[in-house]
């Protein structure tokens, strides 16, 4: 099953599922199929908290599905982000091959940080790149959603508590993050990372959350990351510029989950960012950033793909770039 959200007419995000290309949306799953009436108005994280492990909508989409009911078309709604957290706990580190990338030894325990609700922006929607950071990069993962509460969880247990997975893009300004490669002469990073990964739009998720029971190993997908320049020998051309696997990880998502709610009690609709893949602009040689124009796409094996623009501070791409076009509708 996959979940999505769509804003209702008082500009209320409301959760729905995606069946092809068209939307069950919970009101008509209340009206047609026996959902629930109290479920009708949730989003998807109020979906998660009250119907657990989303058994009673699972059993309302199976009477819609037999019935034949079609739903709405996905083009006609206001798509938003699939979910607004309640705490999003990132890890760093946590692919070999990234590791490698940074001439650093795995870690023996993960690293953690967060970010907030007000980096979180759905497929389609734009990317500011704040005057604050000239080095803006991409990070393709796997975020898992949690849909059962969850604290001191063993790992033999603790994909139980997983409602289902999205893709995610921790973008991160490097320069603020204190990467060498990213600073100029006179540049110092901030000692800490909350201004390079929690700016507001820093955390594209999505395109769905697609339940747990679809992908039961998660540690075995393709994660990609692409960047579509605006300018420069590759300017209008998609590149593929991360490429690896789930299988890659050093702490696996059950590893994670247990490592987390040993002392972090981890809610339904709170997310964990697992890691990315070797290949972020910052370690290229030489490092490769993104500016406004540019598109960046994240792609998650069985889950989808997952498409934002970059834009300036005051929210505009330079016309006839990919994202301008991607934001007029048309293709970039």
């Amino acid at each position: 099953m996959r979940l999505v959200a769509h804003l209702d007419d008082l500009d209320l995000p409301v959760a729905g599922i995606l069946v092809g290309d068209r939307v069950l949306t919970l009101a008509l799953l209340v009206e047609r199929a026996g959902l629930r009436d109290e479920l009708a108005l949730l989003d998807p994280r109020g979906l998660l908290a009250e119907d657990e492990d989303l058994a009673e909508t699972r059993a309302a989409v199976a009477r819609a599905e037999r019935a034949g009911l079609a739903g709405v078309p996905a083009a006609t709604l206001r798509r938003t982000a699939i979910l607004e957290p309640g705490k999003i706990v990132c890890v760093g580190h946590n692919y070999a091959g990234h590791v490698r990338e940074q001439g650093l030894p795995l870690p023996t325990r993960p690293m953690l940080f967060a970010k907030f609700a007000n980096a979180v922006v759905g497929d389609g929607e734009p990317v500011i790149r704040p005057s604050t950071t000239h080095a803006l990069d991409l990070e393709a993962e796997l975020a898992v959603v949690i849909g059962r509460r969850a604290r001191r969880v063993a790992a033999v247990d603790a994909l139980a508590h997983v409602a289902g997975y999205a893709g995610a893009n921790d973008v991160s300004a490097r320069d603020l993050q204190g990467s060498r490669p990213a600073l100029r002469e006179d540049e110092r990073g901030d000692g800490q990372w909350l201004r390079a990964k929690g700016s507001d739009t820093f955390l594209p998720l999505g395109p769905c959350l697609v339940t747990a029971d679809e992908l039961p190993d998660p540690g075995n997908l393709a994660v990609r990351g692409y960047h579509t320049p605006a300018s420069g020998p590759e300017a209008g051309r998609e590149v593929r510029v991360q490429d690896g696997r789930t299988s890659d990880m050093v702490f696996s998502v059950a590893e994670l989950i247990a490592f987390i709610s040993a002392s972090i009690t981890l809610q339904p609709g709170d997310v964990i960012v697992t890691g990315t893949p070797s290949g972020v602009g910052v370690f290229r040689d030489p490092p490769v950033f993104l500016a406004p124009g540019d598109v960046v796409r994240v792609e998650v094996e069985g889950i989808g793909s997952l498409t934002n623009p970059i834009v300036d501070a005051d929210g505009t791409a330079p016309a006839g770039t990919p994202a301008a076009r991607l934001l007029g509708g048309t293709p970039g």
